[in-house]
């Protein structure tokens, strides 16, 4: 007699379920639920309360975070251009980043409980409900644990006025993917780039999973070769 495969009850916190699933977990995780109801993750109203941010708290947070550190860099001695081309380096360095995570970690292929657990609370949950607005953008918590990694790694590499440069931008491009990231699923855009943006990061979301990974930009993606296919490439192949 088979065993009986485990069913998420969506009514109850879902952080604790999904790992249950086990290697059928892949498949429930990318078959999404299009409400704009937030599930709830846990029985705790304060561990509940973390994962839920509004939009605007990621500029609002990171954005002056990110002038500090760039004006760190002017005041310890780097010229005005220099500060610019370092902030804009560290931008073109999110981007790379973004796709790294995106592809490498939010998309890890995983069976286990605890690996099934994690996955969902970092991205996982995201595709089950990709218009759920209150879990679209990274937490402020989640995201200074991640910033103080990369301001850890800046000041082993580079001196503190490169470091803080090229971090302030980073942080920069960290606010442009994710309030990017929140208008492709809840805007309507009408100029063509953000139109043919949208279209590209729906793909990823409903057609092909394991393609399309940048948010911001398509150009890691033509450099790894994860584009996803067009219709008419379909058709073809």
């Amino acid at each position: 007699m088979s065993e009986k495969r485990f069913t998420v009850d969506l009514n109850k916190p879902l952080a604790f379920q999904v790992g249950h699933l086990g290697e059928t977990y892949q498949e429930w995780v990318h078959t999404p639920i299009l409400t704009v109801e937030s599930p709830r993750f846990f029985e705790s109203d304060f561990m509940e309360m973390l994962t839920r941010t509004r939009w605007w708290m990621v500029p609002v947070v990171w954005l002056p975070v990110a002038i500090y550190f760039i004006g760190m860099s002017y005041t310890m001695g780097h010229t005005l251009p220099v500060v610019a081309i370092l902030s804009v380096s560290g931008v073109f360095v999110w981007t790379f980043l973004e796709y790294c995570f995106h592809r490498f970690l939010f998309h890890i292929d995983t069976q286990s409980y605890w690996g099934n657990t994690f996955h969902y609370l970092i991205h996982g949950y995201h595709h089950k409900h990709p218009m759920d607005g209150l879990r679209l953008v990274i937490p402020p918590l989640e995201a200074a644990i991640v910033i103080a990694m990369l301001w850890y790694l800046c000041r082993v590499l580079f001196t503190v006025a490169t470091g803080s440069a090229l971090l302030g931008g980073g942080l920069a491009g960290y606010v442009i993917y994710d309030t990017t990231h929140y208008y492709l699923h809840h805007g309507q855009p009408t100029k063509q780039s953000l139109k043919s943006l949208k279209k590209y990061h729906m793909k990823h979301h409903f057609r092909i999973q394991n393609k399309g990974f940048g948010v911001t930009t398509k150009l890691w993606d033509s450099v790894f070769e994860t584009l996803p296919k067009t219709k008419a490439a379909d058709k073809s192949g």
